[in-house]
Formats: structure tokens, C-alpha cells, sequence
């Protein structure tokens, strides 16, 4: 009994220490911020293009498109919607990766700053050194 608390002691130890790490807590928040702006690009495109779309079609409404086989109804409409929210989000995302790219290459590519002089004391006491060593 007391090895199986160890082991699951052991176990929750280790799963807090993968848990509090950077990256997870980063891709947890990365997951609900996706999950949000889906929802919001999802409404955008449901909403607003789509219907746009379809007036621009001469009143055609994606959401009613549909084929029927015997008593199979297929929603190509829907589907269609989804694609249209599928390259927005993506687009979106690329757009993002990009900027965030671009900062990098940016810090990556600002000049170190010179390290600062040494003060006079610091150079008399390595002069001293200098003298010290060549003496022996």
C-alpha cells in the first residue's frame, strides 16, 4: 500500500511539474483564445459574408443549399460556410505568425550594446596586474 502512494505520489508530482511548465500553460491559453475567435469568425462569416455573398448571387441563401438523394439531404451549404470560415481563420493566423516572425528577426537582428568601459580603477589595478606578471 505504501509503494502505491509513493508511485501516484511520485506520479501527481511529475504532473504538476509538466502542468506549471511555460509552454503548457501557454498552449492552454493559446487553446481558449482559439476556441473564442473561432466562435467569432464562425459568426462573422454565418452572419455577415455569407449573407452578403448571397445577395450578391441574386438572393441565394447558403444556409438552404442542399442536395437531396431518396431521403439523404445533403447540407453543401453549411459545408461551404465552413470552408469560408476555415481560410479566415487561417489567413488570420498566417497573418499573426508573421508579425510575430518579423518582431523576432527584428530583436534578433538589433546591435549588442557595447560593453560599458571599465573604470579607472579597474584598468590601474589590471595595469598593476600586467607589471606583476611580467616581473616574474
Amino acid at each position: 500500500m505504501i509503494r502505491h502512494e509513493r508511485l501516484v505520489g511520485a506520479m501527481w508530482q511529475d504532473f504538476k511539474a509538466f502542468a506549471m511548465r511555460g509552454n503548457v500553460l501557454d498552449l492552454a491559453v493559446a487553446v481558449i483564445i482559439g476556441g473564442a475567435f473561432g466562435k467569432i469568425i464562425s459568426s462573422l462569416v454565418e452572419d455577415i459574408i455569407m449573407p452578403l455573398i448571397g445577395l450578391l448571387m441574386g438572393g441565394v441563401s447558403f444556409a438552404d443549399l442542399t442536395w437531396t438523394f431518396n431521403e439523404a439531404v445533403v447540407s453543401y451549404g453549411v459545408f461551404l460556410q465552413s470552408i469560408v470560415d476555415f481560410l479566415i481563420i487561417v489567413f488570420s493566423i498566417f497573418i499573426f505568425i508573421r508579425i510575430i516572425t518579423n518582431m523576432k528577426k527584428k530583436e534578433e537582428a538589433a546591435p549588442e550594446p557595447a560593453p560599458p568601459e571599465p573604470s579607472p580603477e579597474v584598468v590601474l589595478l589590471q595595469e598593476i596586474r600586467d607589471l606583476l606578471s611580467q616581473k616574474k
